[in-house]
């Protein structure tokens, strides 16, 4: 199951160096003067870094140092400098990197240049080849229990994030933060963790094909059976945290503490192919239907809570919804929802990070906020 559920394009390794790790054959070369002010561009830019930390870490596996590295051109392409290498300590795999914008002086704009990010911390998802393929699956399986938090690569991540906030100065909003698919898990739990943190520290985020762990109600083919899967299933997810949260306590607690996050609205980007992220889809529209037919109480505690989650106690302190811990990692209040509305092959394509600087997508945007 973990096998198939995390792979993909950026997920797997051939035996042959690939293509895809040449910026000349696979990047956003078309991206020559890049506009900050511009989603477009800094969806480009920033898929464009965490494709730079899967090769890394390639480089890293085929030996390719020096003239031979094809990681570079991945950031240097856009006047940008790597700062830091994240390594994990488990198995010395290159899992993230910080980045540092150094665009030369006859570039800058002001304009453009008060849009930029001065710091991005990247990771990249899981990478089935044997130098990192053992650690990487490890870490797929405490993804779906929520255990990514007490994981030394986590750890690892955090110290890093806290280290660029102090580099940059107080200037939180020019630390941006992206991933894929296990990297997004990764940024999303490090963005949560400040936003929840004293003063409330709000990164923007960048969260590419990001797990959610749920049933794939978004593959059912019929609207009409998919409603009504979701409408039940809110129901039954009320339920359960009703009569755990009376138990134990605590449904003040939960709410407040889902509502926190409601600050932070982070940058999703799904395809509905892809059945690691296509339930966003249906998660943010289905907040909107509950509400239409009169029944966002329902909603806004379903919204919050999985049923897994709370008969196991994962993600939550004193388990069961006692509601001192966190919701599941994958549950959003707010966020912008940026949906791959273009044609997909196959789950290779759909998953893939390499989709997301393409200058023709048909996209559809959505904000969404709790309240």
């Amino acid at each position: 199951m973990m096998d198939f559920f995390f792979k993909g394009p950026e997920t797997g390794a051939s035996e042959m160096p690939s293509l895809n790790d040449l910026f000349d054959a696979s990047g956003p070369t078309y991206l020559t003067n890049v506009n900050w002010n511009c989603p477009h561009h800094r969806r480009s830019v920033m898929a464009s870094l965490v494709q730079g930390v899967y090769v890394l870490e390639r480089d890293r596996q085929w030996n390719r140092q020096g003239p031979d590295a094809r990681a570079p051109a991945w950031w240097r392409f856009f006047h940008i400098d790597l700062h830091q290498v994240l390594v994990d300590a488990a198995d010395g795999s290159v899992f993230g990197a910080v980045y540092a914008f150094r665009p030369p002086l006859h570039l800058l704009d002001p304009a453009a240049a008060a849009a930029a990010p001065h710091f991005v911390v990247a990771f990249r998802g899981t990478i089935t080849k044997k130098g990192s393929a053992k650690r990487d699956l490890e870490l797929d399986l405490q993804l779906v229990r929520n255990g990514l938090e007490g994981k030394s690569r986590f750890r690892a991540a955090m110290q890093a994030v806290h280290d660029t906030l102090a580099a940059a100065a107080g200037q939180h909003r020019r630390v941006w933060l992206a991933g894929h698919s296990l990297g997004s898990a990764i940024a999303t739990l490090a963005g949560k963790t400040l936003a929840r943190s004293a003063g409330g520290v709000l990164l923007p985020a960048f969260l590419f094909n990001a797990p959610f762990v749920s049933a794939p109600v978004e593959r059912i083919g019929d609207l009409r059976v998919r409603q009504g899967v979701r409408i039940a299933s809110s129901f039954v997810t009320a339920a359960v945290a009703a009569v755990l949260q009376q138990r134990g306590g605590g449904s003040a607690a939960g709410e407040a503490a889902f509502a926190a996050l409601a600050a932070w609205v982070p940058d999703l980007f799904v395809n509905p192919a892809d059945p690691i992220s296509a339930e966003y889809v249906g998660y943010f529209d289905h907040r909107r239907k509950m509400e239409a037919i009169g029944a966002g109480a329902v909603g806004r505690l379903a919204t919050r809570n999985s049923v897994k989650d709370l008969l196991l106690g994962i993600g939550k302190k004193g388990g069961g919804g006692g509601g001192g811990g966190c919701e599941p990692l994958h549950l959003f209040p707010s966020a912008v929802l940026t949906v791959n509305r273009g044609p997909s092959p196959d789950f290779k394509t759909a998953h893939g990070i390499h989709q997301w600087w393409r200058p023709d997508l048909p996209l559809e945007c959505t904000a969404h906020y709790y309240t």
